[in-house]
């Protein structure tokens, strides 16, 4: 079942499968953002990242002991979400433990997504970790909306740019396969806008360490005025990511509370590097909102 959102200028759909955003259009241009999901290149829109983000060592982790197998950014992105609050321009979907996800995640949890179209035409995207257990819980979250490029017919995937504001030198993450290696950091020097070229993500996603600084991040046409602004908050970590090797007319902005396991992980879920440890009846939050323009 599909969610509408909508206010003069813009229109939001979202799936409760995932609590997905599956489509923003503007009403004076009817252009679409949103990535198609056609699964000749990635068949997702913009899934929600729970109770992990990226991978963990051979798909599995330790709690007291017992070892539960998990696949990469966890099982929110692929449970149905309910439909809790809902006015037309807001509305927030939940997620709460099961059997079903107790069997691979063991602990109770209240996770809320709470979408919000404000008078500015910014899409405001929350998300809310409850703590509904009776001892502390350990979870990573995040976002991986996927964006439409180019936007238009005739412009080309490399005609459009990336920008990270405010401009300095941040630190730039590297994976080895799926996994953090933090001996490889480098640095990514912002003063300069990143041209989008596929070459660049032959090792998965470009990856800035925020370290809960709030950034800006601009998605858009060289010399043109069109695009995304995506406003962070407080996430740790920003992914920029395209499939390699497939020519894919889409990049990723992905807002990361947390990361996938080190390349020397212990398994052990409250070790992990990264993680969120959340104590009884206490609430975590994490934002980020997009603007199209």
């Amino acid at each position: 079942m599909s969610v509408k959102l909508e206010n003069e200028n813009i229109i939001v759909k979202i799936s409760e499968m995932g609590a997905e955003l599956t489509s923003v259009t503007r009403r004076d241009t009817g252009l679409e953002y949103m990535w198609t999901a056609d699964p000749n290149f990635w068949g997702r829109h913009a899934p929600n990242l729970f109770p992990i983000v990226g991978r963990l060592k051979g798909d599995r982790y330790k709690y007291r002991d017992k070892t539960y197998f998990m696949t990469q950014h966890g099982f929110a992105r692929d449970n149905e979400f309910d439909l809790v609050e809902k006015t037309s321009t807001m509305a927030r979907l939940r997620l709460v433990d099961s059997e079903e996800t107790q069997s691979i995640y063991p602990f109770h949890f209240q996770f809320d997504i709470i979408y919000r179209l404000t008078d500015q035409d910014m899409l405001g995207i929350t998300y809310v970790v409850t703590n509904t257990d009776t001892h502390d819980i350990y979870f990573s979250v995040g976002g991986h909306p996927g964006f439409r490029v180019p936007l238009e017919e005739g412009e080309k995937f490399t005609d459009y740019y990336v920008n990270v504001d405010p401009t300095r030198k941040y630190s730039r993450s590297k994976l080895v396969g799926p996994y953090l290696d933090n001996n490889l950091d480098t640095t990514f020097n912002s003063d300069i806008p990143l041209r989008l070229r596929y070459d660049d993500y032959k090792n998965d996603a470009i990856i800035l360490r925020l370290d809960s600084n709030p950034v800006s991040v601009v998605l858009a046409k060289l010399h043109e005025s069109h695009g995304i602004t995506m406003h962070v908050q407080d996430a740790k970590y920003l992914g920029i990511w395209t499939p390699y090797g497939k020519d894919a007319p889409f990049v990723c902005l992905e807002p990361w509370w947390g990361i996938a396991d080190t390349v020397d992980a212990d398994g052990i879920i409250n070790h992990k590097y990264a993680i969120n440890n959340l104590a009884p009846a206490q609430t975590f939050t994490g934002s980020y909102s997009l603007s199209f323009f």
